[in-house]
């Protein structure tokens, strides 16, 4: 049968599950679906077994299938990397009242959770995560590994670079055509901050207009 797995007992994780065994619920062959965690705190978690990623390799499979369900963008990356090189493959977990309309291109690997809109022309890196009631307005550019928390406003004409994290939230006002509000590499932005210009890379911003924080 084919093996697969969720990556990350804890927080999303659990979140996604339901969202994945609906999914897989569907499939015509068949399959074990359970949580893979490097240091499970249990054997079981709300009727799925919980194994190492070793012990999850160990099972006997047609195939295995996997996603990474951890927020930070840079974790996400080297387990990623990890499961490539072991031939895993990764699926998309997408909930059934998402909103995607035209133009839109996704990588693989991403997590599109409940009451997600992806509206038009935008174009979406590997491995993204959008989290409850997030959205993605229209001529918007999204790197790899870039993760959205619950309730961001990301608006039109908006870059986004790889593994930047976007806090509950946070609003992102919209850029203009040929001149996108740039969010850099590696930023931070913090719950409920409302983005009114350019993030550097790296860096972390909060407040209404945000602002970086002082170290």
């Amino acid at each position: 049968m084919n093996q697969v797995a969720i990556f990350g007992a804890s927080g999303c994780g659990r979140g996604v599950m339901p969202l994945a065994r609906r999914q897989w619920a569907d499939s015509d062959e068949p399959h074990n679906l359970v949580f893979v965690d490097d240091n499970p705190k249990a054997s079981q978690c709300n009727g799925h077994s919980i194994l190492t990623y070793s012990e999850w390799l160990g099972l006997p499979a047609k195939r295995r299938y996997i996603n990474i369900a951890i927020a930070h963008g840079r974790v996400r990356e080297a387990l990623v990397a990890r499961c490539a090189a072991d031939g895993v493959v990764f699926f998309d977990i997408r909930a059934a009242n998402v909103v995607q309309l035209d133009e839109v291109q996704i990588g693989e690997g991403s997590i599109l959770c409940p009451f997600v809109t992806l509206t038009s022309n935008i174009r979406i890196g590997r491995h993204f995560h959008a989290n409850l009631y997030s959205y993605v307005e229209h001529d918007c550019v999204i790197g790899d590994f870039v993760t959205f928390a619950p309730g961001v406003k990301c608006n039109g004409n908006v870059v986004i670079d790889d593994h930047a994290y976007i806090g509950a939230g946070a609003v992102i006002k919209q850029g203009q055509p040929g001149q996108p509000l740039v969010i850099g590499r590696d930023a931070v932005v913090g719950m409920g901050a409302v983005v009114t210009r350019n993030v550097p890379p790296g860096a972390t911003v909060a407040g209404n207009p945000a602002r970086p924080l002082s170290k």
